[in-house]
């Protein structure tokens, strides 16, 4: 068993330009900092959501903008921690790969918002949404593989340690940034899960703007998977593909959870998951994915489910997966982390340790020789600022962002890559060894 560690130290960086902000004092205040130093414009709940669905959108997280919600009595000024744990974020590979406007990562977006006082859980989302609206990364938002129908759907949920609030959304259709909606749900509503129409109707009257998810790219790529199916059928197979450059084992590819078979088809079990604690020791976790690609229409993995995709309890720590979804859920994965972090383990300890509970878990039809046929990671950090990430099969990375800036470490791992099966695969598709 290979392990991982990391130091941490605390960090500083620009001011917010743009904030909505939650007061307990005031049901919905806009403020807007600017050069300008233009006040605050103050309109009650009602008037919000009036008009909100006659069109007055609430700037999207993956723009210049940056959106900063506050909770109950949350804001970004300092408080007096009992103890002073190294602010700290991680999440999966991609976390680490996609970038902004202004050519931040995830973990970079959410790490500088942190150390300027800003909320965990406000962090992380403008953190994701990095991932959600990069096209070019397919198993997340903006461009993600769709399901059998050619149809892209999403799922995404968050945690707020300091609240103790929730929010999921489940095959959201047409919003490119889920994370975002799941945490309106938590802001706005005394529900914690919203699903399919119901989530799309709840996000466009909060102000999210429709947009078609299908990329040219992943279009292009859906009919050649379509085409490929059946011999039999009325499509014309297409001439091989071919495979872009480094794919597989360039970073830049394997960081996005995609990979291509030998026409060219890419597949993809999604997911970026993002954990985040700061100097206070408040915490926050955020899951968001397009799910498993060519999937049943209405399929729903992990992602969305609180205590499997993530979860989070500010007096112990949070945890998130990425990778198979089903075999995640039925061991509560991202809650048994926090658990066994709660027991006086460390993150890394915790995370293998449901790994080992994953597989004692898996059906036989996933086993070969005793070894799963497919990859699953955790990621974990604890209050202290201590984290660590496990999986299945070594090789992976993670990302991480501190005062030593974003970079990637090494993954634990249970399972040497030479002894990955090379029988048949789940439908989590990981490419075998050569």
């Amino acid at each position: 068993m290979k392990t991982s560690a990391g130091g941490r130290e605390g960090g500083r960086a620009e001011g917010v330009p743009f904030e909505l902000a939650l007061s307990p004092s005031r049901p919905l205040a806009l403020y807007l900092r600017s050069s300008s130093n233009a006040g605050p414009m103050s309109i009650n709940r009602r008037d919000f959501i009036a008009t909100t669905a006659a069109g007055v959108a609430i700037p999207a997280l993956g723009s210049a903008e940056t959106i900063v919600s506050h909770i109950e009595q949350r804001s970004l000024g300092p408080k007096a921690p009992r103890f002073a744990p190294p602010p700290v974020v991680i999440s999966s590979e991609n976390g680490n790969i996609s970038k902004n406007a202004e050519g931040k990562t995830g973990v970079q977006v959410a790490y500088e918002m942190i150390s300027r006082g800003g909320d965990t859980l406000d962090a992380i989302v403008n953190g994701v949404s990095v991932v959600e609206r990069d096209p070019n990364d397919q198993s997340v938002g903006l461009g993600g593989l769709p399901n059998e129908e050619g149809v892209v759907q999403l799922d995404a949920s968050c945690m707020h340690g300091p609240t103790k609030r929730a929010g999921s959304v489940g095959c959201l259709e047409g919003i490119a940034t889920p994370a975002a909606v799941a945490k309106a749900v938590m802001d706005y509503t005394d529900h914690i899960m919203l699903v399919g129409e119901g989530a799309k109707k709840f996000a466009l009257r909060m102000g999210f703007k429709e947009e078609n998810l299908l990329t040219e790219q992943t279009r292009k790529d859906y009919l050649r998977w379509k085409a490929t199916l059946n011999a039999g059928d009325a499509w014309l197979n297409p001439p091989p593909a071919t495979r872009p450059p480094g794919d597989d084992d360039a970073p830049a590819h394997r960081g996005r959870h995609v990979w291509h078979d030998e026409k060219g088809i890419p597949y993809s079990y999604g997911t970026i998951n993002m954990n985040a604690v700061n100097a206070n020791g408040d915490i926050s976790s955020c899951t968001t994915t397009s799910g498993l690609s060519w999937k049943i229409p209405g399929r729903v993995g992990d992602s969305p489910i609180i205590g499997a995709g993530q979860y989070c309890d500010n007096e112990v720590g949070a945890a998130g997966s990425t990778g198979r979804g089903e075999a995640n859920i039925k061991v509560c994965g991202a809650f048994l982390v926090v658990e066994f972090m709660r027991q006086g383990m460390s993150p890394e300890a915790a995370c293998m340790k449901v790994m080992e509970r994953v597989i004692a878990m898996t059906e036989s039809r996933l086993m070969v020789n005793g070894k799963p046929t497919f990859q699953l990671q955790f990621y974990a950090v604890n209050k202290k600022g201590e984290y660590a990430a496990a999986c299945c099969y070594e090789g992976a990375q993670y990302a991480v962002c501190d005062a030593k800036g974003p970079r990637f470490e090494k993954f634990a791992y249970m399972y040497k890559a030479s002894e990955q099966p090379k029988g048949p695969l789940s439908g989590v598709m990981v490419k075998p060894p050569a």
